[in-house]
């Protein structure tokens, strides 16, 4: 039996380290691989709702519910000098129906989100959703900020 021990392959290394027979094992621990793709996939799931929009606006504060929907909408801001931005870049009313054809391939149900700013005139605003809705475009909506709801007293709370 010791002498099983002790013998040698071609290579030099004792054969006790080698299965009889078989070639190394060549097996990969991929463990580590998909916890660092579980962290960049968490790292970016947070960071891509930040990114979205790149437009500094003033935007006014309403109460109104927020809208859902599946798809990424198109956004069309209005800033503070009444320049307009399709995403971020910046377009003039009458190339603005143009680009957006040409990036919806024509969908009249591509959802567009309008956001201005609140000391904007109210006239633009409503020429730039004008020429949107004119173009045949029916989910057209306009951005505000969440304003801070009033709080509600409490039947036990003392005036």
């Amino acid at each position: 039996m010791a002498g099983n021990l002790n013998q040698r392959s071609k290579s030099g290394v004792a054969s006790r380290f080698r299965r009889p027979g078989h070639a190394p094992m060549s097996e990969i621990n991929v463990t580590p691989f998909v916890d660092v793709m579980l962290v960049l996939l968490i790292v970016f799931m947070v960071t891509a709702p930040l990114m979205t929009v790149g437009v500094e606006v003033n935007l006014p504060k309403t109460k109104a519910n927020s809208l859902s929907g599946n798809d990424e909408p198109l956004t069309i801001t209005v800033d503070g000098q009444g320049l307009i931005y399709l995403q971020e870049t910046v377009l003039d009313l009458e190339t603005l129906v143009p680009r957006l054809l040409a990036i919806t391939g024509q969908n009249p149900d591509a959802r567009i989100f309008i956001r201005g700013d609140q000391n904007i005139d109210y006239g633009l605003i409503m020429r730039v959703m004008g020429s949107i809705n004119a173009a045949g475009y029916r989910k057209v909506g306009l951005v505000t900020a969440a304003a801070a709801l009033p709080k509600v007293k409490d039947e036990g709370e003392k005036p």
